[in-house]
């Protein structure tokens, strides 16, 4: 008997989750390793600028207040940091603190060395296609571009 095609969002979620486990064994082995999963998606939203707690629970489809327990648990291993909102002085924007700047180097070159991998193995054309139809995609399924 033939095994079944996954349908294409399973697919996909098969290729995220290689990305995933590959940037979290990178930054285990560059001493990030404590970063969980959960707090990890976390701080993969968070803009150069922060972003406030609200914003951050909303796009982690997670509640303000495990959204604030995560970021508690950032900021006291140095992950994040609060700040003054500078359009809202009765607000906090949340951003990366030096070692999460660190952390987020080193994923972004992990993931980088995947999409090279991806690329050889799919060749220029068909990545670059991929890209695109990701990035088209990406237009109707993430509310928060």
């Amino acid at each position: 008997m033939s095994e079944a095609v996954p349908n294409v969002a399973t697919l996909m979620f098969i290729a995220y989750r290689s990305v995933e486990n590959r940037v979290f064994a990178a930054l285990a082995d560059a001493g990030f390793g404590e970063v969980t999963h959960a707090q990890g998606r976390l701080l993969a939203r968070i803009n150069p600028q922060g972003n406030r707690l609200t914003d951050l629970a909303e796009q982690s489809q997670i509640t303000k207040q495990t959204a604030g327990f995560l970021v508690d648990q950032l900021e006291h291993a140095g992950y994040v940091e609060r700040i003054p909102d500078p359009t809202d002085g009765r607000a906090r924007l949340i951003r990366l603190a030096d070692r999460g700047i660190r952390g987020a180097q080193t994923a972004n070159a992990e993931a980088a060395r995947v999409e090279a991998e991806w690329e050889e193995h799919l060749g220029a054309r068909q990545m670059a296609q991929l890209r695109t139809i990701m990035t088209h995609l990406r237009e109707i399924t993430d509310p928060y571009t």
